[in-house]
């Protein structure tokens, strides 16, 4: 079989099997599925968190000169304010003009307005874990195509690892469509168009590694600016809406949960790949 063929198969093993298990999520009855809802969105601000800075950041640098690194710190920083600008765009869009203004001291369009902008910064955040879970994705699919030019048996070995490790982020990445009010169905297909990227980057990889290999580090630290703008502008906030001990003490635990799980994965696939 041609290692094209293989790497195709793999990178699509890699995005695509991840996404099928987390999508067990999706089984869930509905009831149920809302009351566990908020704790997904907990454990996914821990795994984006520690995606973005045990696994993408450290890796970046590591690929990078020491005369880079101040670039590859101000790509991040880019891309958090970047992603800033693009999800008011994307608020201004849904909101379309007088939709989400306060008009005057009229307590019914201050209503309106709060309901309809809290839909749009909801909506906003399904759009960017969309946007940067397919950019991880894409270059989730060149370090597997390198894998397999390096070896085939190290190319399989981290297609698989890939898909070990995104599991339990894609649970997380389906728990924010759903709560960003998206259905069942359309949480699978956007989840499962951003996890074909995977491929692309494996084929554009086997065509033109050299090209790509000195524009990895600067994807990578666009993943992870995006990821950590999600968590923090996106996803925190909504956590302090309840501030009883009981629920603070369960987010905190769940938070720390995504983090932990997510850091010995990363152990684990680092292990397997050596």
């Amino acid at each position: 079989m041609s290692l094209l063929i293989l790497i195709i198969i793999f990178t699509a093993v890699g995005g695509v099997l991840s996404v099928m298990a987390a999508a067990v999520f999706l089984l869930l009855p509905d009831h149920r599925r809302n009351a566990v809802l908020p704790h997904g969105i907990s454990f996914a601000i821990g795994a984006l968190l520690a995606v973005a800075f045990w696994g993408l950041i450290p890796e970046a640098f590591a690929q990078i000169k020491p005369e880079q690194f101040q670039a590859l710190s101000g790509t991040i920083l880019a891309g958090v304010l970047g992603f800033f600008v693009l999800e008011k765009l994307l608020i201004w869009r849904h909101c379309h003009s007088g939709d989400c203004e306060a008009h005057g001291d009229e307590d019914e369009h201050e209503h309106d307005h709060g309901h309809s902008h809290s839909h749009g910064m909801a909506k906003s955040a399904g759009a960017l874990i969309i946007l940067g879970d397919g950019i991880h994705n894409f270059v989730d699919g060149v370090l597997i195509a390198a894998a397999f030019l390096t070896d085939v048996h190290l190319g399989i070995v981290t297609s698989l690892a890939v898909a070990a490790h995104e599991i339990p982020q894609e649970v997380g990445d389906f728990a924010i469509l759903l709560h960003s009010g998206y259905s069942k169905s359309k949480a699978l297909f956007y989840n499962m168009l951003a996890s074909l990227t995977t491929v692309l980057g494996g084929v554009l990889a086997y065509f033109g590694l050299e090209d790509l290999h000195d524009s990895l580090p600067y994807f990578l630290a666009l993943a992870a600016s995006s990821f950590i703008y999600i968590a923090v502008a996106d996803l925190i906030p909504s956590l302090h809406k309840k501030t009883d001990m009981k629920t603070s003490l369960q987010q905190i635990a769940l938070i720390a949960m995504g983090v932990l799980l997510i850091c010995s994965l990363h152990g684990i696939a680092h292990n397997m790949e050596i």
